[in-house]
């Protein structure tokens, strides 16, 4: 009842709002508070015309929060939670408590080209424009695996910046961070951008076996761009982009149970990652008199290496090396129709082929080959003004067919040869139909009320570690999620928000488990989450922004047995309580010999409570940290003082059971640093 009670409110305030007598002094004009036209949606609506939950964190957001890495988007979006351990290789994302720690929940596209594996999640951000992340299933228009939402990022457009900007970045624990990039022209249709980044730490936590840092990491990155608009109505963009990351990771230590300390990482073998992406894209655009023809051409190469002291002590007993070897290909052809006042549509079919070759390396060697491909067709329908004025429904169906296989080798290792122990080959296949209705009256431009049902789906697949044949392949996960939202705008723009609940009814849902070799993925019997997502803006004066973005999710399992313990009625494990981030800048402009502009910006974001494993053990309780910036501008040079996790906040980012141990990371801890950029 407290969410429906804030809905009201929130619709109240707006009927409030236009009833207010607003001071001449603040009438004169219009504010926007970062408003964007969100071009990547596909149905090309405006933000506060899109019938979904939906965040934006524009280049100015960005900007003033310090966010450099993608992970540190967590909590900035209404229950959207990115926690950071381990590797890059452990990227889980979570939206409204759905997400796994194994195989991706959300869909990521950059620049429009899809990623489907989760250790490129934690990509480069340098030269992000803006990210836009749609929260709630999104499998009727971007397909594969999107069950928990979607996140847009874009990098900048060519044809809108020109010049060279300089970005260098020096911090305690040896961070350094040196990135530059050129915009420019061959036309006026026609622009290009090439840019570098180079990354490094010494490493936040020490080994007190060897006394060395744990997770030093060294990042390289190259990007090149062309777009182009042509004359003819054909628009185009070639992106090519590549990573390379070599990182010690892992930093667990082991985990007092009975006074919540965490121990200090103590193990005799370095664990490290490193990883190798590039990823190409072609997207065209060309307007026909009566409809749109889209094209994206998306192709990515992963070449990694994990090698991992999977025991985490200080006896030789269990070292692990796995080598991974992806290449991704995928095309998307998508027809619209142009802007119509009463009756709009969009199809489109989107096929994959993604070949994934693995080895892992221990007493004995494994060899994974697994080769999926899939092929979706979908539709979308918009009709405004149906019965009253000022209501529009849409209907989407989607139809995803899709066939993976593995071809399993195992090996037995010794001094002078390798033996073939077993063989195994397998293949399954999975189809499903995905549809979604939405209504929503739209009062005016700036606020809207909706109410969605959507079909949420995440294929099934093939476990690299299992004990038995059973434990070899896990099923596809199902859910329905309904939604009901509001988006409103007061006093001119200056106040703006939106707030939705939602409710998911959750089948089969893959949770992972950890087993003596390995981590494997079931399916439990049937889930449910449900909660509140609230996101303000304002802007009382000229100088001064404020933001609130709060989340509330409550994810348990209805029914789930496994290996003889019922969990039911218990929490599902990872999935923070609460997410929230209250933040704010306020902007002085001087106009000094010294300081043109001068910006202070704070955030303080917070999790909520959460549990490590299904029985709800062990947990981590509430806990917040505070981030801040000063900024100085003069001309084209900007100076940034900046500090995270300023109170120093000790909490758990990570915890694990092996055997009858647990063991943990600690969240970082107090950063600072100072920035120099500039821009010619």
């Amino acid at each position: 009842m407290r969410y429906y009670l804030l809905l009201t409110v929130l619709m109240s305030a707006k009927a409030s709002f236009a009833a207010v007598s607003i001071p001449d002094s603040i009438t004169h004009r219009s504010v926007t508070l970062d408003e964007v036209v969100v071009t990547s949606y596909k149905e090309q609506k405006g933000f506060k015309e899109i019938p979904a939950s939906v965040s934006i964190l524009s280049i100015g957001e960005l900007r003033k929060s310090n966010i450099t890495d993608f992970k540190e988007i967590s909590s900035y979006i209404p229950n959207l939670y990115f926690p950071d351990y381990g590797s890059k290789l452990t990227s889980p994302l979570y939206i409204r408590g759905i997400g796994s720690k194994l195989t991706p929940s959300v869909g990521l596209y950059i620049d429009g080209i899809p990623f489907f594996e989760k250790s490129v999640f934690d990509f480069d951000m340098n030269e992000v424009s803006r990210i836009e992340v749609l929260r709630g299933p999104q499998g009727t228009l971007y397909g594969r695996n999107t069950m928990g939402g979607i996140i847009n990022v874009y990098t900048k457009n060519p044809l809108n910046y020109t010049g060279f900007n300089y970005r260098q970045t020096v911090a305690n624990y040896g961070q350094t961070d040196f990135s530059g990039a050129y915009y420019g022209r061959i036309s006026e249709k026609v622009g290009y951008s090439v840019s570098s980044k180079y990354k490094h730490n010494d490493g936040f936590f020490t080994n007190l076996h060897t006394g060395d840092k744990v997770d030093r990491s060294n990042h390289i990155a190259a990007k090149g761009k062309l777009q182009w608009r042509a004359t003819n109505g054909l628009e185009g963009l070639l992106a090519i982009n590549y990573e390379y990351t070599d990182q010690g990771g892992y930093p667990y230590g082991l985990y007092d149970q009975d006074n919540g300390v965490i121990n200090d990482v103590d193990y005799n073998d370095y664990s490290s990652y490193r990883q190798g992406v590039l990823t190409a894209g072609l997207t065209l655009n060309y307007a026909f008199p009566y409809f749109i023809l889209k094209s994206a051409t998306g192709y990515q190469n992963l070449d990694d290496r994990q090698a991992i002291d999977q025991d985490f002590t200080s006896q030789a007993n269990s070292f692990v090396i796995q080598t991974q070897r992806q290449n991704q290909f995928s095309q998307e052809l998508e027809m619209r129709s142009k802007e119509n006042e009463k009756y709009s549509w969009l199809n489109g079919v989107f096929g994959f082929y993604n070949t994934v070759n693995r080895k892992v390396f221990f007493t004995t060697q494994k060899d994974f080959k697994e080769p999926a491909y899939g092929l979706a067709f979908y539709h979308q329908s918009t009709v405004k003004d149906l019965f009253i004025e000022k209501l529009s429904a849409t209907l989407g169906v989607r139809l995803d067919i899709e066939r993976d296989k593995q071809d399993y080798t195992l090996w037995k290792l010794t001094d002078s040869a390798k033996e073939l122990s077993s063989q195994l080959n397998d293949s399954k296949s999975f189809t499903q139909f995905t549809p979604k209705l939405s209504l929503q009256y739209q009062f005016d431009n700036d606020n809207m009320v909706y109410t969605t049902v959507t079909r949420g789906y995440k294929t099934g697949g093939f476990n690299v570690s299992f004990s038995s044949e059973d434990e070899r392949t896990y099923n596809p996960e199902y859910s329905w999620n309904y939604e009901v939202g509001a988006k409103a705008s007061a006093f001119n723009g200056r106040l703006q928000g939106d707030v939705a609940l939602f409710y998911i009814d959750w089948r089969h849902q893959q949770i992972s488990h950890k087993i003596p070799n390995g981590q494997i993925l079931t399916n439990a019997g049937r889930s449910y989450s449900k909660g509140v997502e609230l996101s303000l803006k304002a802007q009382p004066i000229e100088q001064l922004h404020l933001q609130l973005s709060y989340g509330y999710t409550e994810a348990k399992f209805r029914e789930y047995l496994y290996n003889d313990a019922d969990y039911s009625g218990n929490y599902t494990p990872y999935i923070p309580r609460q997410t929230i981030m209250l933040g704010g800048d306020y902007g002085f402009n001087l106009h000094s010999r010294y300081i043109d502009h001068l910006l202070f910006s704070a955030q303080y974001t917070a999790i909520g409570h959460q549990y490590w494993n299904e029985a709800n053990a062990v947990g981590q309780g509430f806990y917040g940290t505070l981030n801040g910036k000063v900024s100085a501008t003069k001309k084209n040079f900007t100076v940034d003082l900046w500090i995270k996790n300023a109170t120093s906040r000790d909490y758990t980012a990570y915890l694990f059971q092996l055997g009858t141990k647990y063991f943990a990371q600690k969240g970082k801890p107090l950063t600072f640093g100072t920035t120099i950029s500039f821009t010619l």
